[in-house]
């Protein structure tokens, strides 16, 4: 029988399935310090954090936990691979458009609050290859480049996900899914069919099969507040330091692992146009995808199937 659990981390849902139930406990057990551990050292939005210690000394050497670096060696490989268009040096841009706080604290500020714009109405975005500046040291040090401030968002989720199922093989548990704020990683060679939906409550729109491998998802729809009038979501083009405008509202991706998926989602809703080819030359990053334009219409890439069986 299988087993399941719900709550709420790291400002997300996270939804837990396990094929045998005498499992859950010790599942939700893994995922949770899973996620205790990446929010000490990773979080943006906690002054205590080894990131937001990292980001407060841009220019130096930091001495930061381990984890940290792992997960910043992540980002910058997510960068690597799409170019900078994934790009984890969006700290600031993100905070000059007001989102430097958590979700619920930024919805619930005057729309006249005042932020880190100094006397511009667009933020400043990094250098797009500056990532490459990022210093990593294995032994437990980081340095963010001088101007900028690091954010992890674009793989953090995804690679909570990841290391979830590496956790659940280290431990012997048998087959699972875990979803953190919709980034999914199965455990194990059985199948799951995995519910796709643009909000991270809302109804199922389409389902995909999916074994030792990663899902994830990405929306302009969910994640906005309003600043100065203007309406904002937190999917930044890294070449403007704007939100993403793109003709596509949503993007789902199919791959090898969550974080792969994630950056693969990421990247499609940057290209906007050019998201489709740029998906299928990479079947690395997307085996399958699903992408949804503003007017609701879903066009569907690579092994994906085109419908949904009833």
């Amino acid at each position: 029988m299988t087993g399941h659990a719900r709550w709420s981390a790291l400002g997300c849902g996270v939804h837990l399935v396990v094929l045998d139930d005498r499992e859950l406990a010790a599942a939700r057990r893994l995922v949770e310090q899973v996620l205790r551990d990446v929010d000490e050292v990773a979080s943006r939005f906690r002054a205590d954090s080894d990131l937001s210690r990292a980001n407060a000394a841009a220019g130096r050497w930091v001495p930061v936990d381990p984890l940290l670096v792992a997960a910043t060696q992540v980002a910058v490989e997510a960068a690597r691979l799409t170019d900078g268009l994934v790009h984890p040096l969006l700290g600031r841009p993100l905070a000059e458009l007001g989102y430097d706080a958590d979700l619920g604290v930024v919805r619930a500020r005057p729309d006249g609050h005042v932020t880190l714009l100094p006397h511009r109405d667009r933020p400043s975005p990094p250098p797009l290859l500056s990532y490459e500046e990022i210093g990593l040291d294995q032994d437990g040090a980081l340095r963010v480049p001088s101007g900028t401030a690091l954010d992890l968002g674009a793989t953090g989720k995804a690679w909570c996900a990841d290391l979830a199922a590496s956790a659940f093989a280290s431990a012997g548990l048998g087959p699972a899914v875990v979803s953190v704020g919709g980034d999914v990683r199965v455990h194990g060679e059985r199948a799951f069919e995995v519910a796709v939906a643009e909000a991270p409550d809302g109804p199922p729109e389409d389902a995909l099969g999916l074994a030792d491998g990663g899902l994830a998802t990405s929306t302009t729809t969910v994640r906005r507040w309003r600043l100065g009038g203007v309406e904002r979501h937190h999917l930044l083009d890294p070449r403007s330091g704007l939100p993403v405008s793109g003709p596509w509202r949503t993007a789902t991706v199919a791959a090898p692992t969550a974080v792969a998926a994630n950056t693969a989602t990421t990247a499609a809703l940057v290209l906007g146009a050019d998201a489709a080819p740029w998906l299928t030359a990479r079947p690395h990053l997307a085996v399958a995808a699903r992408l949804v334009g503003h007017d609701g219409q879903v066009h569907r890439l690579g092994s994906w199937p085109r419908e949904v069986a009833a």
